[in-house]
């Protein structure tokens, strides 16, 4: 079992609040589609949505299989409790006096049903797989090089990631030959964000780990 001082704990706090931020800022301002390069469009949340799975292969690595599995929990269970909020509070009446802000409110949050569990069903079943595959791969590989087996498990569940959502929130209204090519671009962009952050990545095990005692 592993024990933890309170300093440890402490980061360990900070670690899931860093998981989860980069979770909610990928589901909110992803929404907004910048220009790429070849005249491709990619959301912003290639920016902070690697960091969500690079989160759960460091605590994996340091803190091992049960945590990580918690930290997706925790994530799933945010995230659907955001969803069932705003929901809630787009059902609610406007007052006179806010509702300049009314149009703009329900574009921003006013994600579809189909949206939603496109959602909830990507990150459970990608994030719980990155877990199982990043530790098959050190299983395979040994305890090093921490990059590669990182970059293994991602390219597998960022591939799912995508196709699951893709498929659930946008299977009929794109033509088939669309909603792949957006599959794969997106995949690829995911990806090669992960690559670029893996050296924080290294950074955050050398944060958490010296404290991690084993009993």
């Amino acid at each position: 079992m592993i024990q933890l001082t309170e300093k440890s704990f402490k980061k360990l706090i900070i670690a899931l609040a860093i998981y989860l931020t980069s979770l909610f800022a990928a589901n909110t301002l992803g929404l907004k589609i910048m220009s790429f390069i070849f005249d491709s469009h990619l959301s912003v949340a290639v920016f902070s949505f690697p960091v969500v799975f690079l989160m759960t292969d460091i605590i994996g690595e340091v803190y091992g299989k049960r945590i990580a599995k918690l930290f997706v929990l925790a994530g799933f269970i945010s995230t659907a409790l955001f969803i069932a909020f705003s929901f809630l509070s787009l059902a609610m009446p406007w007052s006179a006096d806010g509702e300049w802000a009314k149009i703009s409110y329900d574009q921003i949050f006013g994600i579809s049903i189909r949206i939603a569990i496109a959602s909830l069903a990507a990150f459970l079943i990608a994030e719980y797989q990155d877990v199982i595959a990043f530790f098959f791969f050190r299983e395979k590989l040994g305890v090093k090089p921490f990059w590669l087996r990182s970059f293994l498990s991602n390219l597998w569940s960022q591939l799912l990631d995508t196709t699951i959502f893709m498929v659930i929130a946008f299977a009929g209204i794109y033509p088939t030959p669309t909603l792949i090519n957006i599959i794969i671009s997106w995949w690829l962009y995911k990806v090669a964000m992960g690559l670029l952050y893996t050296p924080l990545s290294y950074i955050g095990i050398y944060f958490l780990q010296d404290k991690v005692k084993q009993t």
